[in-house]
């Protein structure tokens, strides 16, 4: 495919792109007759002819292929898909990490292209010259029609000049395609709720763009050490190396800010924003994708951020503390009993609490927050705008010696002259994260409870329990949770990821055990009798238990829950799934028929005070719900109905009773005992049972039916 567009490109071949393919921002320049920033549109947008329909853009066959295909990443949608396949593993993840491999080497220069006849040279679009005005959005612009754009001396003098064009062009049109979806007037009206959201980037998209994050550190980092001298520098210093040193803050910074505040504030509360995070993760650690390999040693000790990191700490400071604000409001939406969302909280912790990091970001805030020099206005306007313009081969800005002048600038070419700082090592932003130590403190007692529970209830189901004619589900209340299927394993996981995660933010919090310890005081971890069911937060009162803010909170977030109980007549619950629904109603017709014929005897019998009362009021009469009414926030007065003495025959409907009842007579069958003998004889067993629970337990617990 590339010889072909090479091929091409040696015929000077130009095509036209739709203007409508071109994300949002872009588009709009462009209809409004705006020339947008970016050199990648200078001297392409072409004006339909009479009678033509839209605008189109004038491309040479190696942008127009790789205009198309860094749009078919966001075009793939809703593709029927026969079998999962992993991103990693797609043809399209693998060609861009060639694309980027060949057409941004960290080591060596760019490979040139094949020449389709021998001794040719394949032509470089014409040059894009730096001294071209370019414009920023939302400013008053003169028409498209009107500008006109000189034609530029060539610099095909020198071959790596002609050659590096293609390493430009195809960066940005992966940054312009893949992240210029949102203009910083876009992002600013996306923070009303009610704006429509005019793009939503898929999983595979944000794992894309990672990979060029994580390939353009690796470029960016192999850039060879200036030389001592400047003069040399002036001289000796290559394009390929030029490019290296402005790719990030010039190409990638501003927009890639901008789409990951937009998937924080956006991006569903579930685990796939796991992609994203890893993005942003890979962005902060550059130093992960340097050349020198980390000293060999013996102990696993966290590797500390080289002073040298400290200048792209600072230029990328609001990277670090506004988006790791966004990510705690986040975290405190979240249910970190999952290990996924558990994982997440561990892996942000993990990356900040590296030694020094925290250190660096603080140096950063403190920069920002020095009083600002008076600055003239164009020379603060210049130095404010992260994307000069034109090809990076224009002449460099003069240096800034004034690291707090550096800080300043990024902050507010990002986010306006008029952006509020929220300290990330501030009042606000701390109490923050005590609100998600608290979290996780709740969300350990709660995989706890999840787990001593599971525990219970694996005890329970043991083999013996399949003959108990009396299953508790009729009129017990349903105690189970999605969390439950997580597995012992899991709550093993997401335990390690809480506590790990607790320790780093204390480490990089500055966080005191006193602090530790108040706070886990104020989780309140009121427990009932058996030190395990935990209560929302809540007030009794005369009309039943009613839910505190700090309750419904924790209702909410699933940190706490009521026990859902079934509190009317046991007799007309619904039918239940292990349940056959003609036999419910069969016998429960059968059981009114017996209850009114032989109310009055019942009513005796169990106003007895002898043995026989005992017996008979363990049997008939209606379980009083006593100790259940606390788990539920409903009015005392609707629990505290009593039906009287009666027959309940429904836990014969039970698959489970039938299929302990056929296995019991197949037994019997094997040692020659009928059916009318085998019946007998578990009456007699049961009522051998019953005496003993009577006798020993009365007073224990009331029976169930």
């Amino acid at each position: 495919m590339m010889k072909l567009v090479y091929k091409l490109q040696a015929e000077e071949y130009r095509y036209d792109f739709p203007v409508s393919y071109l994300p949002g921002p872009v588009k709009a320049s462009i209809q409004e007759q705006v020339l947008p920033e970016c050199s990648l549109y200078h001297n392409k947008v072409q004006f339909p002819s009479s009678g033509g329909v839209g605008l189109n853009l004038a491309l040479n066959p190696f942008e127009y292929y790789m205009f198309y295909f860094a749009i078919s990443l966001i075009t793939q949608k809703n593709s029927p898909v026969t079998h999962h396949v992993s991103p990693s593993n797609s043809a399209y993840f693998i060609l861009v990490d060639t694309y980027l491999k060949c057409f941004l080497p960290t080591e060596g220069s760019v490979l040139p292209p094949p020449s389709s006849n021998p001794g040719g040279t394949i032509p470089s679009p014409t040059p894009r010259s730096p001294a071209v005005p370019f414009s920023s959005y939302g400013m008053h612009h003169t028409s498209l029609l009107k500008r006109h754009i000189a034609h530029q001396p060539s610099v095909n003098a020198d071959p790596a000049s002609q050659e590096i064009w293609r390493s430009e062009t195809l960066l940005q049109i992966f940054v312009e395609m893949w992240l210029h979806h949102y203009s910083l007037e876009m992002y600013q009206k996306m923070q009303s709720p009610h704006v429509k959201e005019s793009f939503k980037p898929t999983e595979e998209h944000v794992l894309v763009v990672r990979l060029l994050v994580k390939h353009l550190h690796a470029f960016s980092n192999s850039l060879k050490p200036e030389p001592l001298s400047p003069s040399a520098h002036s001289h000796t210093a290559s394009p390929l190396e030029e490019f290296k040193r402005v790719v990030i803050p010039r190409f990638v910074q501003e927009k890639l800010y901008i789409f990951l505040q937009h998937c924080f504030g956006h991006w569903p509360l579930d685990a796939s924003f796991r992609a994203v995070l890893e993005m942003w993760l890979s962005y902060l650690q550059p130093w992960r994708y340097a050349p020198e390999k980390p000293p060999q040693s013996t102990e696993p000790l966290p590797r500390s951020v080289s002073e040298k990191w400290a200048a792209f700490i600072q230029e990328n400071l609001l990277m670090y503390t506004k988006l790791f604000v966004g990510f705690l409001n986040r975290a405190l939406r979240t249910d970190l009993v999952s290990p996924k969302n558990a994982l997440m909280v561990f892996r942000v912790a993990k990356v900040f609490a590296q030694p020094n990091l925290a250190e660096m970001i603080l140096k950063g805030e403190q920069l920002f927050l020095e009083p600002e020099l008076v600055i003239p206005h164009r020379q603060h306007r210049l130095f404010m705008s992260p994307t000069l313009g034109g090809s990076f081969l224009s002449s460099r800005s003069p240096a800034v010696t004034d690291a707090s002048f550096k800080v300043k600038s990024h902050v507010y070419s990002l986010e306006g002259q008029d952006f509020q700082y929220k300290q990330m090592f501030g009042t606000e932003v701390r109490n923050l994260v005590l609100k998600l130590a608290q979290l996780i403190c709740q969300a350990q007692q709660t995989a706890k409870s999840i787990s001593d529970h599971s525990a219970e209830t694996m005890a329970n189901q043991s083999f013996f329990s399949w003959f108990r004619f009396t299953p508790s589900e009729v009129n017990g209340s349903y105690t189970g949770n999605d969390l439950d299927e997580i597995g012992q394993d899991s709550i093993k996981k997401t335990d390690e990821y809480l506590e790990k995660a607790l320790e780093y933010l204390c480490q990089i919090f500055k966080l005191s055990e006193a602090q530790l310890t108040q706070m886990m005081m104020k989780c309140g971890t009121a427990q009932d009798e058996n030190g395990k069911k935990q209560l929302p937060d809540c007030i009794a009162s005369e009309n039943g238990l009613i839910l505190t803010p700090l309750g419904r909170y924790q209702i909410i977030n699933g940190l706490r829950r009521f026990e859902l109980q079934y509190q009317g007549d046991t007799e007309l619950q619904p039918i239940r799934s292990y349940e056959n629904a003609a036999l419910v109603r069969l016998l429960f017709r059968l059981s009114s028929v017996l209850n009114e014929r032989f109310a009055d005897q019942m009513e005796v019998l169990c106003s007895r005070d002898d043995f026989v009362g005992r017996l008979c009021r363990y049997h008939l009469t209606n379980p009083q719900l006593v100790q259940k009414i606390r788990y539920s926030p409903v009015v005392r007065d609707r629990t505290s109905q009593n039906w009287g003495p009666r027959i309940s025959l429904r836990f014969l409907a039970s698959y489970r009773t039938l299929i302990s009842l056929l296995m019991i007579y197949f037994l019997a069958s094997w040692f020659y005992v009928g059916p009318v003998g085998c019946t007998f004889i578990i009456l007699t067993g049961y009522f051998l049972y019953a005496v003993i629970m009577t006798f020993f337990f009365e007073g224990w617990k009331p029976h169930e039916h």
